[in-house]
């Protein structure tokens, strides 16, 4: 198995002997079906352990997989019609986010993602998925654009974070996340945003503001990665591991605490066990949202945006601190 987990070891182990034993019983006389067909209840058994009682740092590991599942994986088996659309009409354009016209069931939907690579020179062309500001206006233009032919908006969330380098700053790149946050809190369509990996610090939250937040089960969605937070910490970001259990950047814990609203059941194993199964998953949460959504009038949609992102988190005033009589 290529690029199996440390965790997932003994499920991979176990897979290969009953491929061996398998071998031997087809050139061989000797039967051993009742061996095999216990291996494998005893696998089932693994694997339900295992995948479903998985610890935060192993749902990093498999939100990072190098054969996790792109944006553009999704848009293949989610949607028909798609048309890639290109440039931000300021500066050029960013491969590290793909955006487009498409179909959701027949409806026309405007679709934005941030984009991966799978091997090395995609990565580069793709910048590892980390955009310069020129994504991000892309992704705006395209947002716009959508509002002015009220075109549901569907984001999916994949990136380490924006990217951080000299050039990107010098174009403008927190200028150009603060902008995404204060035009998609105004947008006057529906906006669905699903976080497909890793979903890191302002880069996943200029595609994040949205009626809908939905996660993959394995998929994290935090602030800073658990390495820059132990690196922040502990000064040794070796201590990710660590951090990853702290930080409550997981699906699960992200639910508990009202910051997203459905978590989308993964394949076992994660979602590039079968690419086909996990966006047949996906569709019907997305089909769920949209048919809640459309049907709000421009003035709602943005209310409900309001409403949503108020209530995430706890505050408190302590009238002693401020000087406030009760």
């Amino acid at each position: 198995m290529v690029n199996e987990m440390e965790f997932e070891k003994p499920v991979v182990e176990l897979k290969k002997k009953i491929a061996e034993l398998k071998e031997f019983t087809q050139n061989s006389e000797v039967d051993l079906s009742k061996e095999i067909e216990k291996l494998e209840t005893r696998l089932k058994k693994l694997e339900n352990d295992i995948y479903e009682n998985m610890k935060p740092w192993e749902r990093v590991q498999v939100a990072r997989h190098p054969n996790r599942p792109t944006t553009l994986d999704y848009i293949r088996c989610l949607f028909t019609d798609f048309m890639e659309m290109h440039g931000d009409r300021l500066y050029g354009d960013d491969d590290a986010i793909v955006s487009g016209l498409a179909k959701f069931d027949g409806v026309p939907v405007t679709v934005i993602g941030h984009q991966r690579g799978k091997d090395t020179k995609e990565n580069i062309r793709r910048n590892f998925g980390m955009p310069h500001p020129e994504g991000y206006r892309k992704a705006l233009r395209l947002m716009k654009q959508a509002e002015k032919f009220n075109r549901p908006i569907v984001c999916f969330i994949d990136t380490k974070g924006a990217y951080p380098g000299k050039a990107a700053e010098e174009r403008g790149q927190s200028e150009a996340i603060a902008r995404n946050l204060v035009e998609m809190a105004g947008l006057t369509v529906p906006v669905v945003c699903i976080v497909i990996g890793e979903g890191g610090s302002g880069g996943a939250l200029a595609l994040g503001v949205g009626n809908h937040i939905h996660m993959l089960e394995n998929s994290t969605y935090s602030v800073i990665s658990p390495e820059g937070a132990a690196a922040l910490l502990w000064k040794d970001s070796t201590q990710a591991k660590r951090a990853a259990e702290s930080m409550k950047i997981t699906a699960p814990d992200l639910k508990e605490l009202g910051i997203i609203d459905e978590i989308i059941t993964e394949v076992k194993g994660g979602a590039h066990k079968d690419i086909e199964e996990q966006a047949h998953l996906m569709k019907d949460v997305l089909k769920q949202s949209l048919k809640e959504l459309i049907p709000m009038s421009h003035e709602e949609l943005i209310q409900h945006r309001y409403e949503k992102f108020k209530a995430i988190g706890d505050f408190s005033v302590l009238n002693d601190v401020v000087g406030v009589k009760s």
